[in-house]
């Protein structure tokens, strides 16, 4: 096994180095990053709409998954990765129906099943999504040209002439040709063996967007989760996930909506929603009150009755301001066992096990130095506006609900002592 230099960690939300001081750009920082499913490939999305694809090409051990298991040493092999390709995934839209200005932002990403050499993989904005494929191709890089002696004198002089003209600029032909270097004036045939005759191939890629799913979601998406089958695959807004076929773009179906006829009566909105990774029937979304609940979607076309609903009654024992808000699930994640799941809330991340719903497995705290400060934020959950130099608290109103008397909180931590 052969070693390598342990990676050094560090926190940027940006790409490549920015000396002190530098301004940067909203549109640069990244907001979505998704490893394929064996780690080969890696793809982030920034607030600019860009994707951007990396290659594994270091750090791939020999040995099975099963056996690294079962080692006693640490592993040190290091993954490398290496710059593919990128594009432009989103522009800005403007809604005109609703006078709503749609940012160009990736909110997730998501890589599809490929049974040969091209990448699929989705990625969405607030409203739409887009089916893309990554195309390999070879890049050919002519070092030298051998003429052939039966080359009419007329064609051998206009070939001489365009080898001899700004024989230091190279030319690209159609972005597949590039001649490095120019022959001799001479046009000598070149001798036996010589190097310089053979074609030198680069490895390239690019991506074509196949399909585009939109007009199906009135509230910004937060989900999208790719089906176990291949074929289908579901987005999710805050109040309803649509369940979608890769090869059909402008009809979905609606399996979950929340939205009620009174929205004053709303008390909860979906944050995250996840297939099943074995199951192709069974899913499970998070809830701003941080509930997580499973579905069998062979039970009824519409899955308003949830199989199963994983609650920690602990945390769920006193309510408060302060607890509504940081229960919320931000994100959540199938292990590969399918048995097991991963929840995140503000404070928490919660190992689940789906035939226990009364408390999690495991319970690992996050951001405990915000505990000591609970009281304070609790006295303060009357007012509008309040500042401390620890804690700023918003209360406003969601724009993507309209005419509705909903409001959401938003805890932004500005500043601890």
């Amino acid at each position: 096994m052969v070693a390598s230099e342990p990676p050094r960690w560090k926190f940027s939300q940006i790409f490549g180095e920015r000396t002190a001081g530098e301004v940067i750009e909203d549109v640069d920082i990244i907001s979505a990053i998704e490893f394929a499913s064996r780690g080969e490939y890696l793809a982030t999305g920034d607030r600019g709409g860009r994707i951007v694809l990396f290659e594994r090409t270091e750090g791939i051990n020999p040995h099975p998954r099963k056996e690294l298991e079962h080692m006693d040493y640490p592993t040190t092999i290091y993954p490398r990765y290496a710059y593919k390709t990128e594009f432009q995934s989103h522009e800005p839209e403007f809604d005109y129906l609703r006078s709503l200005e749609i940012g160009e932002k990736i909110n997730k990403l998501r890589w599809c099943a490929s049974s040969n050499n091209s990448l699929f993989f989705l990625s969405t904005n607030d409203r739409t999504i887009k089916l893309w494929k990554v195309l390999p191709y070879k890049v050919k890089k002519v070092k030298e040209i051998d003429l052939n002696s039966s080359v009419c004198s007329e064609n051998t002089l206009l070939a001489e002439n365009s080898f001899l003209a700004d024989q230091n600029e190279s030319c690209i032909s159609n972005g597949y040709f590039e001649w490095l270097t120019k022959r001799h004036k001479s046009l000598s045939p070149p001798t036996q063996g010589d190097p310089h005759t053979m074609f030198n191939t680069g490895d390239g890629a690019y991506a074509r967007c196949r399909r585009v799913y939109t007009h199906a979601h009135d509230y910004n998406v937060n989900s999208i989760s790719n089906n176990s089958d291949g074929e289908s695959f579901i987005s999710a807004d805050d109040l309803k996930i649509n369940l979608w076929n890769l090869e059909i773009s402008n009809q979905c179906f609606n399996i979950i909506d929340m939205k009620p006829s009174n929205m004053e009566d709303l008390i909860e909105v979906i944050t995250a929603a996840e297939f099943h990774p074995t199951h192709c029937n069974i899913l499970a979304y998070g809830s701003s009150r941080g509930f997580t609940r499973l579905f069998d979607m062979r039970q009824s076309a519409l899955c308003d009755q949830n199989a199963r609903m994983l609650k920690d009654r602990e945390s769920h024992g006193s309510r408060s301001f302060f607890t509504e808000i940081i229960a919320s699930i931000s994100d959540l994640k199938f292990a590969k066992d399918g048995r097991h799941i991963l929840s995140r809330d503000h404070m928490n991340l919660k190992l689940w096990d789906m035939h226990m719903d009364g408390a999690p497995v495991a319970t690992f705290k996050m951001h405990e130095f915000l505990r000591p400060k609970e009281m304070r934020i609790q006295a303060v959950k009357s007012a509008v506006l309040f500042h401390t130099s620890y804690v700023n608290i918003f209360v406003h109103k969601n724009s993507d609900l309209d005419n509705s008397s909903f409001f959401f909180f938003e805890l932004l931590i500005h500043k601890i002592m």
